[in-house]
């Protein structure tokens, strides 16, 4: 059994001045991958679902198309007021402040939940007792994730995290932590032990406007962080990034069930 986890502190605030930078800035996940989590867990019209830590909901927008109900919640007014104005069109998002410490069974049940680069900073092993009251019993969740192979399209990757590591604050990202518990530890010594990964790779067109609203939507680089030297970081990428033309990226998702359901 894995040793239990330290979780990181919750901040709210962690993501407020990211919030106007993250749509743009960060990798859209493939269509072909939100097809193929559907498909796998048998996601219907008759079916809610759960965007937890939602950021600017660009998984609720993607999974309202194929499921009756999403819920979608953040702790950040700014993630939600951004989300609220991209999902202008969805009839059936609804949007809720709160955290993974205000989810329960009040919420109802659900068939799929699913999160976009936030599992790591709950208290995942909390979030999974809870989870397992709210997620029907032949349900499953999704973790989304996206990386950038190592291929020569993406050799400018190593100058982009290099000036980001110059200016963050000494603050780093906790995977870095030798002692980080990769998620699927979790899981395996939760009630979701029954996993399968998916991934889409796509090469895809990019610039240097695109570099820096992605510096500038991380929780380390982003303004209310970096402060004055906001500014210069900023700089910093245009001027060495400015050929930047494409990128090779893989978005994947780690799909999750009970270890009794098929």
């Amino acid at each position: 059994m894995a040793p239990v986890p330290t979780p990181e502190p919750f901040d709210p605030d962690r993501y407020r001045s990211a919030a106007t930078h993250y749509e743009r800035g960060r990798v859209p996940y493939a269509p072909a991958l939100i097809r193929r989590v559907a498909e796998v867990t048998g996601l219907g019209s008759q079916h809610r679902v759960l965007d937890l830590g939602c950021g600017p909901g660009p998984l609720a927008r993607r999974f309202a198309s194929l499921a009756r109900e999403v819920i979608a919640i953040d702790p950040t007014p700014e993630m939600l007021t951004a989300a609220r104005t991209l999902a202008a069109e969805a009839t059936n998002i609804r949007f809720l402040a709160g955290s993974s410490y205000d989810i329960g069974p009040a919420l109802g049940h659900f068939h799929l939940v699913v999160m976009g680069r936030s599992f790591h900073w709950m208290d995942r092993v909390d979030t999974l007792k809870r989870l397992n009251q709210m997620i029907e019993p032949a349900g499953a969740l999704a973790l989304f994730h996206d990386s950038a192979p190592a291929v020569p399209a993406n050799a400018w990757q190593k100058l982009w995290h290099d000036i980001r590591e110059r200016y963050e604050p000494n603050t780093g990202p906790h995977q870095h932590d030798p002692n980080w518990i990769r998620h699927e530890a979790i899981l395996l010594d939760s009630p979701f032990a029954r996993m399968e990964s998916f991934g889409v790779i796509e090469r895809r067109a990019i610039d240097v406007e695109i570099l820096v609203q992605r510096a500038l939507s991380m929780g380390s680089t982003s303004p209310a962080y970096l402060g004055e030297k906001t500014a210069t970081m900023v700089a910093e990428i245009r001027a060495a990034l400015a050929d930047v033309r494409e990128e090779v990226v893989e978005t994947s998702a780690l799909v999750a069930w009970r270890s009794d359901s098929r």
